[in-house]
């Protein structure tokens, strides 16, 4: 997994009145959990873009006044109209154990469906695992090269790998749909036959 450095300062004072003024001077408010104690911290915003806003996921590298911890982006909060990043929440990785974490989907090989005119529609882009974290993966592969018209790939048909898919296995993953220039040839041919 790739690991991205963000470093952070610790907070002495948690109230609105400090929260609102850390904000005001484009730093980010966070927690830390999941260790032997909380660690309320803020960093500059800045920090956050390549975590926040990509498709990747990241083990985090958190820098608080010298003191390393190692961790994964649990969540994120966003002003309701501005967008701005108003706090986020990381989880202290341990060794020993499972983390539950969304990790993106990898479309591998050629759908025979789209070769033939078919559109592949993506259902779902990251499905939810759970893993230790030394075997958590950058990405999960789905193999669509058996991808035929009309037909859909689900989450229980993706290989199994070192962790639990916690995702709906009856959800679909990727599909390909039949283009209406498509679906009209194939009427048109299949009225043709009964004359």
């Amino acid at each position: 997994m790739k690991t991205l450095e963000i470093i952070g300062f610790k907070r002495a004072n948690l109230g609105k009145a400090q929260t609102k003024e850390l904000r005001n001077e484009s730093y980010v408010p966070g927690v830390l959990y999941g260790g032997a104690e909380q660690v309320h911290f803020y960093a500059p915003a800045i920090l956050f873009r390549d975590l926040v806003y990509s498709p990747e996921v990241y083990e985090v590298d958190l820098n608080i006044e010298g003191t390393h911890y190692r961790a994964i982006l649990q969540d994120v909060q966003f002003h309701p109209v501005n967008e701005m990043l108003l706090h986020v929440d990381f989880l202290e990785l341990q060794e020993d154990k499972e983390v539950k974490i969304e990790v993106p989907v990898k479309f591998v090989g050629n759908s025979p469906g789209v070769m033939v005119g078919g559109k592949l529609v993506t259902k779902l882009r990251k499905l939810k695992i759970k893993a230790l974290p030394a075997n958590l993966p950058d990405y999960i592969e789905v193999n669509i090269s058996d991808l035929e018209l009309g037909k859909s790939i689900k989450v229980s048909k993706i290989a199994k790998g070192d962790y639990e898919i916690l995702t709906n296995p009856l959800a679909p993953v990727a599909t390909v749909t039949i283009p209406r220039a498509l679906k009209s040839a194939q009427a048109e041919e299949a009225r043709g036959g009964k004359k």
